[in-house]
């Protein structure tokens, strides 16, 4: 069995992006290390969820650890960057924000993880993070070298289709349903640069728990708990990514190959 380490910018993208590939893992007897850079702390807060005196932070770590646990994580790791906020505002250069830091240390930082760990697979994202938030984008620099410094033998980029999601939200529109507010050109990859696309549909229960756990982030009504079951597995049903030094014409199916 092989150790896969999977890398997050902030509490709640590692069951959107991965869940899927996480649980299957663990089901199938691989060790899953999650390493979150930030602890999310510029997040936007649900109304409510906070306990008296209770900071964001302190509450998106103990999400994190619930879902956790429901995706078969047998680790979990914070790099200890501050989250950056999103894109040109003040707090993206603040001491301590992950997008200011030096990408090398932080490199050695998650490289060190994946050599105490003898990581055999890494995950991170892909050049534009998914949809240009700073510390995605950070993710996918600091993801990179890392696995460069640690040799790392599969280095995955997690990503989305975009040509699917343009295919997705003319159907949601045809329906009279509501679709998240991206710009399919900053979102994703095009189809023709995949290399891995993973049927997740069999965990899809999992991931749907684990987007629960993150109560601070993502109510009952939001976008992603309130899919009917139908087209929350054509949204989340499939996971995309981008193996370096991969060819999208040999496309594979796992991120484990025999």
């Amino acid at each position: 069995m092989a150790t896969m380490v999977t890398f997050h910018a902030h509490p709640d993208d590692e069951c959107i992006a991965c869940g899927g590939v996480m649980r299957a893992a663990a089901d199938a007897g691989h060790r899953v290390v999650l390493v979150v850079a930030t602890r999310g702390e510029h997040g936007e807060i649900v109304p409510g969820v906070l306990e008296n005196g209770e900071t964001l932070a302190e509450r998106r770590v103990k999400e994190t650890h619930a879902a956790a646990d429901v995706l078969g994580v047998a680790r979990v790791e914070f790099l200890g960057y501050v989250d950056s906020g999103m894109v040109d505002t003040d707090t993206n250069g603040a001491p301590g924000s992950f997008w200011s830091a030096d990408v090398e240390e932080a490199a050695e930082r998650l490289a060190a993880i994946l050599r105490e760990e003898d990581a055999e697979v890494l995950t991170c994202y892909d050049r534009i993070g998914g949809y240009g938030h700073p510390d995605h984008v950070q993710v996918h620099r600091v993801g990179r070298r890392a696995g460069e410094l640690a040799g790392t033998p599969r280095v995955y980029e997690s990503t989305s289709n975009r040509d699917e999601f343009r295919r997705m939200a003319a159907m949601a529109r045809e329906a009279g349903e509501e679709m998240p507010d991206l710009d399919p050109e900053g979102f994703g990859s095009p189809e023709e640069e995949l290399t891995t696309r993973v049927d997740v549909t069999p965990w899809l229960a999992a991931k749907r728990e684990a987007m629960r756990a993150h109560r601070s982030q993502i109510p009952d009504d939001s976008f992603f708990l309130a899919l009917p079951d139908d087209r929350f597995a054509l949204a989340f049903g499939t996971e995309w990514f981008i193996r370096v030094g991969g060819d999208p014409a040999q496309r594979e199916d796992t991120l484990f190959p025999a």
